[in-house]
Parts: C-alpha cells; sequence; structure tokens
C-alpha cells in the first residue's frame, strides 16, 4: 500500500505540471485580461500601458507561467484584480461552503440511492421495481438547473418553507445553535436538487449488479446448502454488488466539487463554483487558474481514493 501511494504520488507531479501549462495558456488565450474590467473613460492608452506593463501582462507567455507557478508552489496564489484580496482568502472563504453543499450531497444522494437499488435489484420486474426505475429515468433525464429553479421556485418562493439564498443568516452569531440551524436551513434546497437527481448511477449500477450477482455460481451453492435467503443477500449478493458503488466513490467526490456551479449560481450560495463564474466573466485569471487548478488536482486525487476504496472493502484486490 505504501509503495502504491509512493508511486502514484510521484505520477501525479508531472499530472500537475501538465494541468498547470494547459491551464495558464487557455486562460491567455482568453480575449482581455484581468485589467479589462477595470478599464474606464478616465483612462488613457498609455496609462493602459504602463498598468498591463506593471502587472507583467506584456512579458512573453513562459515568463509569466514561470513567475505563477513558482508563486504557487510557495502558497502564495496571487491577488484578485476584481475583489482586491489575496486569492487564497478569497477561496478560503468559500471552499467550506462547497466542501459542506457537496459532502451533503453525497450523503442524501447514497441514502436515497443504496436502499433504492437493493430493493430494486432483489425484487426485479415488480412493482416497486418499475416505479424505482420510472424514477431513475426521470432523473437521468431532467437537466439540473431546471429542476433546481423548479424546487427554489415551489419551496423558496410559493411555500417559502427555506431561504433562497445565502448559506447562513448575516445575524446569526458564529459557534452558536442558531448558526448551525441557519446553516442547515440554507442547505436543504441545493442538497436536495443535487441528491435528488444524482442518484440514477448509484441506483442504476447497484440493481444490475444484484441482479446479475443473483445468479452467479457462489449464490447457487450457498443456497444448495440451506443457507437463510436473508444471509444470502446480506453475506453474499450484497456485499459484491457494492464493489461498483466503491469503486466510484472518489470520482463522485471529486465530481461534486467541481461540479456545483449550477446549484451554487441558482441558489446564490457562496461557493467556489459561484465564485468560478464571476472570475470568468470578469476576466480574473488569477482566481479562475487556482480554481481550475483546484478541481484538476481533486480529479487526479480522486483516482488514486477510488482505487483504495476498492481495496479496502474487496480483500481480494491488492494494490502493490
Amino acid at each position: 500500500m505504501l509503495k502504491f501511494l509512493l508511486r502514484r504520488t510521484l505520477i501525479m507531479i508531472p499530472q500537475l505540471f501538465i494541468l498547470s501549462v494547459l491551464i495558464f495558456l487557455l486562460a491567455k488565450s482568453m480575449p482581455g485580461d484581468a485589467l479589462t474590467g477595470q478599464i474606464g473613460p478616465q483612462i488613457d492608452a498609455e496609462r493602459l500601458i504602463e498598468l498591463r506593463e506593471k502587472a507583467g501582462l506584456n512579458d512573453p507567455w513562459h515568463e509569466q507561467y514561470a513567475r505563477w507557478i513558482g508563486n504557487v508552489i510557495q502558497g502564495d496564489f496571487g491577488k484578485s484584480a476584481i475583489y482586491q484580496q489575496k486569492v487564497t482568502n478569497l477561496i478560503g472563504d468559500r471552499l467550506g461552503n462547497t466542501l459542506l453543499l457537496s459532502a451533503s450531497i453525497l450523503l442524501v444522494s447514497y441514502l436515497i440511492a443504496i436502499p433504492l437499488g437493493i430493493i430494486a435489484g432483489r425484487w426485479t420486474d415488480s412493482w416497486v421495481d418499475k416505479l424505482i426505475v420510472w424514477y431513475n429515468y426521470l432523473a437521468f433525464a431532467t437537466p439540473l438547473f431546471v429542476f433546481a429553479l423548479i424546487i427554489l421556485f415551489i419551496f423558496g418562493f410559493t411555500l417559502q418553507w427555506f431561504p433562497i439564498g445565502g448559506s447562513v443568516d448575516i445575524q446569526a452569531d458564529k459557534g452558536t445553535m442558531d448558526y448551525v440551524l441557519s446553516k442547515t436551513e440554507h442547505l436543504v434546497l441545493p442538497t436536495m436538487a443535487g441528491s435528488l437527481l444524482a442518484t440514477f448511477g448509484t441506483i442504476q449500477y447497484l440493481r444490475n449488479e444484484i441482479i446479475d450477482t443473483k445468479i452467479k455460481d457462489f449464490v447457487k451453492t450457498a443456497r444448495s446448502k440451506g443457507v437463510p435467503e436473508r444471509k444470502v443477500y446480506s453475506q453474499h449478493i450484497f456485499r459484491n454488488s457494492l464493489l461498483p458503488i466503491a469503486a466510484f466513490l472518489g470520482y463522485e467526490i471529486t465530481g461534486l466539487i467541481g461540479g456545483s456551479i449550477f446549484l451554487e449560481s441558482i441558489f446564490s450560495y457562496p461557493g467556489l463554483g459561484q465564485l468560478f463564474l464571476s472570475s470568468i466573466s470578469s476576466r480574473d485569471f488569477s482566481v479562475v487558474n487556482i480554481l481550475v487548478l483546484i478541481s484538476g488536482s481533486a480529479a487526479i486525487v480522486g483516482t488514486m481514493l477510488s482505487d483504495l476504496i476498492l481495496s479496502w472493502v474487496d480483500p481480494r484486490i491488492r494494490v502493490d
């Protein structure tokens, strides 16, 4: 296991380097720069050239990249041209919200999907299975932004059961029970919208695996030995059917972190996704580069995490 971690960590170094180069080049190829959104009628052409020269925007791209990646390695992510504060502070305020939302969506989606997948797989072709399959197809076909807007309209605007924006009430004091309750209330709608549509993959994988596992030889052998049906499912079928779910857990964790842009925008939830959209529209590339680098790094780490989880769940699999 230690050898595997060391090898994967060493492989990550060139991957992250290539990723950082691609991110920087893509950002440089976009029209405009960080000064574009700050240009006003009071700034003449000479002043603009002076500002770009001072910011190093006229330097060759490889010099700009070397300067940028050198600062990143030292933990200096630069300064946001729009928010006029360090990128580390800007991201730090929102990273916790994105992680909390992602964890809530993952937990709720698994609490819904795993029981439904087990029921659909065990009682195949029953009316319950057909109902679950119908729900699964509906979740797969429904666009996230449409469903989120419906949830927001019904439970936020019409019924007014939950807040329609923000992550916490500004009047709640941090560390108090009111703060925790307010944080939870603001999580409900985006978590509901994200988790109800995120279940289709888990349900489908689990249902198919249970159906395939039910007819395998080791299950038939267990039944022929007189093992109770409850134990056949709990000890033989369910455990083996959960392996694909465990294998994709790492990918789902990182996917949620990078895929909450729509939810955070629709529900005005101050996380990394909302910051990413606003930074792109304002050409704040110092923020955009770091956010994309974080998302890409999370995907690389998620691949390794999935392998570790799969090895832990199934002792027959070893990562050496």
